[in-house]
């Protein structure tokens, strides 16, 4: 039996070049100018540090436990989309992954080749981790354009927002409700899958010729290809799949309402619970900017600023956007390190096993 598609095809390991070197050094210019930002909204980074210090330490035990849970609930979305991966396999490779992506600027084209390579050395082939990837990918997107568009309608409901910010809301509503719907459109129908590649291509040779390029893109195969890799995963794991991609933030976000109470010292004043998931939702969109890894520093920046527009104290808001990168990214990019050391070993073992046999 023939198909139309080809099979799936390890991604090249990326090399560090010219790339890598400009991103590195837009990453640090982002940093200062961040910095700098924040030093002009009058946050004061020592007072930010003396009120970390004063927290109680049932405060910062509570914040701990919600880090804890936080790396384990991490491994969730790829155990939801590749059936049978273990947690121990998942873990690894969910961490390993993290930390290149994230310490490494523009580091995702490396931890997409880790994550390929982890998976191929624990038996599963191209296709099974094109899907798994793939689908952490789409799902990881979908839910971050989401949070801000539920934490709008949660500003409304509880009478926070405004006329601009309901214009806001509603654009962003369906735009989301947009791409869910040609997104399981992709999944029904095999020929719309068809039909919105051929469109694709058209779009992009037009593009192309206005800026008078010539461009090698098969839209149509590409699509059908991420169809076919996906639907039947899909199909029956969706729900599992979205819990999971759900999960996984919402307890990033705890962790900042933890910080955020214990700073303000109430569950409710000055800063809401909805201002402090709006705070975090807005603040996620960032992780889609390429150069900074994981958001870093622009993220932060955008959450301290929206916590000081509700009504927190500027110092109070930066010190709880410190503990929540603090306990968000440090433990994980240090487990990370472990992990890939332990990967490395195992490998080493199989190597020489096979070897002696």
């Amino acid at each position: 039996m023939t198909t139309d598609t080809p099979p799936p095809a390890t991604p090249a390991k990326p090399k560090f070049g010219k790339s890598q070197i400009i991103a590195t050094i837009l990453t640090l210019l982002i940093l200062v100018m961040v910095f700098l930002a924040l030093k002009n909204m009058g946050a004061d980074y020592g007072a930010a540090w003396t009120a970390i210090q004063g927290m109680e330490l049932w405060e910062l035990g509570l914040i701990t436990l919600a880090t804890i849970a936080l790396i384990i609930i991490y491994v969730t979305p790829y155990t939801a989309a590749l059936p049978g991966l273990a947690f121990k396999p998942a873990f690894y490779t969910r961490q390993t992954s993290f930390m290149i992506s994230n310490v490494i600027p523009g580091g995702g084209a490396w931890g997409l080749a880790v994550q390929y390579g982890m998976l191929s050395s624990y038996g599963y082939g191209p296709a099974p981790a094109s899907a798994t990837i793939g689908i952490t990918s789409v799902w990881n997107t979908f839910v971050t354009l989401s949070l801000p568009v539920i934490a709008l309608i949660g500003l409304a409901i509880t009478g926070q927002s405004n006329s601009q910010l309901a214009t806001v809301t509603l654009i962003a509503a369906v735009v989301v409700i947009a791409m869910v719907v040609v997104f399981a459109l992709i999944l029904r129908s095999e020929s719309f899958a068809r039909k919105l590649g051929t469109w694709a291509d058209k779009a992009i040779d037009w593009a192309a010729r206005l800026i008078h390029k010539t461009v090698d893109v098969d839209a149509v195969a590409g699509l059908l290809h991420f169809r076919s890799s996906i639907v039947d995963v899909v199909h029956d794991r969706w729900l599992l799949i979205t819990l999971a991609n759900v999960g996984q933030q919402l307890a990033q976000f705890f962790i900042l309402y933890l910080a955020v109470v214990a700073l303000q010292g109430s569950f409710n004043s000055p800063v809401t619970f909805i201002q402090v998931f709006a705070a975090f939702s807005f603040g996620r969109l960032a992780t889609f900017i390429p150069v900074p890894p994981g958001g870093l520093g622009t993220t932060d920046a955008i959450i301290t600023g929206a916590l000081t527009t509700f009504g927190m104290d500027k110092n109070s808001a930066l010190a709880a956007t410190m503990v929540w990168r603090a306990a968000t990214y440090f433990p994980q990019v240090i487990i990370g390190v472990i992990t890939m050391l332990l990967w490395r070993r195992e490998q080493d073992k199989k190597t020489a096993a096979a070897a002696g046999a």
